[in-house]
């Protein structure tokens, strides 16, 4: 767990034992949360078996999508780091053999996207 335990400085990542108390709920017996990014209303939740999507929706925020994904099932990725004058970067996931991205999603500079980028190699190439 040591890349993990070095990776929860970053201003972008919210701790374990908050995202446990909040997202417990959606882990199965043996599923153990190892880290988690907060991306202004969303939440990337790495688990010991799959990535967690938590995706807030609507002005008010009262819908919110729990997406699932098999580490296994992620074909590739790519991060795309933010530039001089662009101020976010953008990290992207095709899940088995889609053509397009599946997911999209875009970081400020307060997180870290090598580090997103590594754990979630850390995971895929295993």
């Amino acid at each position: 767990m040591g890349i993990f335990s070095s990776l929860l400085g970053n201003a972008g990542a919210v701790s374990q034992e908050d995202l446990v108390k909040k997202y417990g709920q959606l882990l199965t017996d043996s599923e153990e949360i190892e880290l988690g990014f907060k991306l202004v209303r969303d939440t990337f939740i790495f688990t010991n078996k799959r990535l967690i999507l938590v995706d807030v929706q609507g002005l008010t925020g009262s819908k919110t999508e729990y997406k699932s994904i098999s580490y296994k099932s992620i074909s590739r990725f790519s991060i795309e780091t933010a530039g001089t004058f662009d101020l976010e970067a953008e990290l992207k996931i095709w899940v088995s053999s889609e053509v397009q991205p599946s997911i999209v999603k875009q970081f400020n500079k307060a997180v870290n996207v090598y580090e997103v980028q590594k754990v979630l190699a850390h995971h895929v190439l295993k």
